[in-house]
């Protein structure tokens, strides 16, 4: 009787498998609800990864599983309304979920699979600072290849949940889906509602026990030796039980290790994309010290300098770009993180509120966004900006950035319905958030300039964007905060003795929320400080205030657009996102117009300081009315343009004239030319030029009335002394010299033949032939060309 039991979950799992193949969606997830309501956990551990696998598509991309990023409601209702209810938080996968996670069963996930950064770390046998991955990672199996971790049934779901949004590329047909229409989307919206909740507290799970398994298992076969970034923290579960002392605590603490293991997850899985740089960038002293040693271990194990993990680790460099519909996702995300955080009633954000009482919840809600998103948001970031393509598909990662910016917006109002309410707006009570996220309005603001203007402003698209940002910054009181912010980081060590042997290590943002935090800091400066060196490094220099002492206060945040005092009468160098030349387009002008508005507001410009600007950026005209050229510089070749004056192209303040310096007979037909009359007349020309060029060439030379008449039809004037007005140009090259040419171009043009056609008919209507109007206009060139002759030669004895 134990043989068909032990063959019955191979059995379950071929029979779903076959019908996967030929049954329709709807009875397929009917038939997955009741073989979970029916089966024991220990039959259904084999299907789990199966089953996810189908749902969420392979991590290779191969194949598509059920498609959710592309699965709409009002395209397909039935299949969009089966798939939401049971993927739901309270349905039948989540049951499934906690059905195994009651029975400790562990799924083996490979590190292959993992982002790059932290693939690449742990090939290197470096453990990433986050408690994720601590005591999870395993040996391959016997026979096996590669690294794998040994994530309990709630981790392996979200695992390839979050990681389906990267690894699974949409069909073409899907460039059109609308992403918050999309199932994906709104099951991440739902999964965050559910576990990160702004009201209430987490719901505990429908089949496990209060006391379920602790969410960092011990692993089931010796662990890889690793060195680790920061501690191995405690895990939540274990230090909140160890510590209980009330049978009336919130019942949701039993159970807030699923919402900080969904919160790690995502920003682990959607966040963790970068270089390898700055992922190291970021580390601190201790750990890049223990690097080190390993490296140097293996070295001298080896005898070889060039391990292949160490070749793999320095060859990482992450090609990883994402789509605008994972920055749509992440967007999401910080959304409700923000409303998630400050979701605390009054009495619970204060600081006498960090005491021994507060639950669980409450301390995950103050830790979350420092703790475990800003560090890598903040490198995600500057990611984005440096290597987005310049074109209007940025304004996601832009609303993303502005949505993190902005925690006022998404805060729940608690204020009475007659009250003044201030909590959508910059108040002050945001300084402290608008201080420890220094880095993220100044120096991605500068990011987001530097991307401005090398953009096509005179496009609405392009200039909507600066106008978002420029109205954001225009906030009441936003900029004093970051000025205040500015100043606390500028504050020297020297004037605060107690802080002068102060080591600014970078903390842990990524470890359990419980785990043991540094003690409270009450010196806003040295919290300043922190953020800054822990995001930048120890080695970091703050370039962007550039103010000099005497400069007026309120300055050193101008710095970050190129801004600073050349005096003290507020005279100022640089560039801004000023005036942006003439377009016609009425949206653009607008938009501009009020970016140009609110960047004044936000600096504090006034309108003599703002003329100032202008000048120095440059009009299309000089004072004296004639056009000045781009910016440039003269080099080797010719004239270089500077950055100001590709910003001055771009904009259209100033262009080149350009001219054509060549022979004039071979110069592009031009649109107001027969190309056909053109090239006939060009072989008429060197004909008679080849055939008397001699007798040309000695009527030219002579010194009578008769040579200079000659000179002024035959010469052509002097390519020496045009002006030099292309950016690049060589003086041999424009200096040849050539002799008496006659040239019949002219008469190609339509404007001549035009004309010769008007000069005939109203000849006709004075009743003057062809031939008798053809020899008076010859003769009035003949005249005309006396008159010119005997000015020319005026001129030139004038000069002489």
């Amino acid at each position: 009787m134990a043989f068909p039991h032990l063959q019955q979950p191979s059995f379950l799992l071929a029979s779903l498998k076959a019908d996967s193949m030929n049954k329709p969606f709807a009875q397929r997830c009917q038939d997955l609800v009741k073989v979970i309501e029916d089966f024991p956990a220990k039959e259904l551990h084999s299907v789990f990864p199966w089953l996810v696998e189908s749902i969420f598509g392979s991590l290779d991309g191969v194949l598509p599983g059920w498609n959710l990023r592309c699965l709409q409601g009002r395209v397909s209702p039935v299949e969009h309304s089966m798939a939401m209810e049971f993927l739901a938080p309270g349905g039948p996968m989540m049951e499934l979920v906690y059905k195994l996670q009651a029975e400790d069963y562990k799924f083996d996930f490979p590190v292959s699979y993992l982002p790059g950064p932290v693939k690449a770390s742990i090939q290197e046998r470096v453990l990433p600072d986050s408690p994720l991955y601590h005591n999870k990672l395993q040996l391959p199996p016997t026979g096996g290849l590669g690294l794998y971790l040994a994530l309990n049934p709630f981790e392996y779901y979200m695992f390839f949940f979050a990681l389906s949004l990267i690894a699974q590329k949409p069909p073409p047909g899907a460039l059109h889906v609308r992403t918050s229409d999309c199932a994906y989307f709104i099951l991440v919206d739902r999964y965050l509602a559910w576990f990160l909740p702004t009201e209430g507290s987490v719901l505990p799970p429908l089949s496990s026990s209060p006391g379920g398994p602790s969410p960092s298992p011990a692993p089931r076969t010796p662990a890889v030796p690793f060195a680790s970034y920061g501690l191995h923290h405690t895990s939540l579960l274990k230090r909140h039980v160890s510590h209980q002392t009330s049978v009336n605590a919130d019942p949701a603490s039993h159970e807030i290790w699923r919402s900080e293991t969904l919160l790690q997850v995502f920003v682990e899985m959607w966040l963790h994309h970068y270089s390898l740089e700055m992922y190291q960038k970021m580390q601190s002293p201790h750990a890049k010290l223990e690097v080190l040693h390993y490296r140097l271990s293996v070295c001298r194990a080896l005898h070889s300098p060039a391990h292949p993990s160490l070749q793999a680790l320095h060859a990482h460099q992450e090609s990883f770009m994402p789509t605008e519909e994972h920055v749509l996702v992440v967007r999401l995300l910080l959304k409700h993180l923000h409303a998630f955080a400050n979701s605390l009633r009054p009495e619970q954000a204060s600081p006498s509120a960090h005491s021994h009482a507060a639950s669980p919840l409450e301390e995950f809600k103050r830790a979350a966004v420092p703790r475990f998103v800003q560090q890598k948001l903040y490198l995600f970031l500057q990611h984005c900006f440096d290597h987005w393509p310049l074109d209007a598909s940025f304004r996601a990662v832009l609303e993303m950035w502005l949505s993190y910016l902005q925690p006022w917006r998404y805060a729940p109002e608690r204020q009475a319905p007659g009250s003044d309410c201030q909590a959508r707006s910059a108040s002050e009570r945001w300084a402290p958030f608008v201080q420890e996220n220094l880095l993220i309005y100044t120096k991605l603001f500068l990011g987001f300039l530097n991307r401005a203007l090398r953009t096509d402003l005179v496009s609405p698209k392009n200039a909507l964007m600066v106008f978002r940002v420029a109205k954001v910054f225009a906030q009441p009181n936003l900029a004093e905060m970051i000025q205040r912010g500015e100043q606390l980081f500028l504050e020297p060590e020297l004037g605060v003795p107690q802080r002068q042997h102060r080591l600014f290590t970078a903390p842990s943002f990524t470890g359990s929320f419980l785990s043991s935090w540094p003690p409270a800091v009450t010196d806003a400066s040295f919290k300043v400080k922190s953020h800054v060196y822990s995001l930048e490094g120890q080695d970091c220099k703050y370039t962007g205030p550039r103010s000099r002492p005497s400069a007026a206060a309120g300055r050193p945040f101008l710095s970050w657009l190129g801004f600073y005092p050349a005096d003290t009468n507020g005279s100022y160098a640089g560039n801004d996102l000023d005036e942006m030349g003439q377009d016609s387009v009425r949206k653009t002008d607008e938009y501009l117009e009020k970016a140009l508005e609110y960047l004044c507001q936000a600096f504090r410009l006034s309108e003599a300081q703002l003329a100032q600007l202008t000048l120095a950026l440059g009009t299309p005209q000089d004072e004296n009315g004639k056009k000045q050229l781009p910016d440039c510089i003269v080099g080797d070749d010719g004239l270089i343009l500077t950055p100001l004056g590709r910003y001055q192209i771009i904009s259209g303040l100033r262009r080149f004239d350009i001219e054509y310096q060549g022979d004039w007979e071979l110069q592009p037909i031009r649109s107001y030319e027969s190309a056909s009359l053109v090239r006939a007349l060009f072989q008429l020309s060197s004909a008679i030029n080849r055939r008397f060029a001699g007798q040309m060439a000695a009527l030219c030379s002579r010194a009578d009335f008769l040579g200079s008449f000659c000179r002024y039809h035959l010469l052509e004037p002097g390519l020496s002394g045009r002006r030099l007005l292309s950016p690049v140009g060589r003086g041999p090259a424009a200096s040849r010299a050539r002799g008496p040419r006659l040239s019949l171009r002219f008469l190609g043009s339509y404007r001549t033949l035009l004309s010769l056609v008007l000069a005939f008919s109203v000849a006709s209507l004075f009743c003057v032939g062809p031939l008798l109007c053809a020899l008076l206009l010859v003769l009035g060139y003949v005249l005309y060309a006396v008159a010119m002759t005997l000015l020319t030669e005026r001129g030139k004895l004038h000069q002489l």
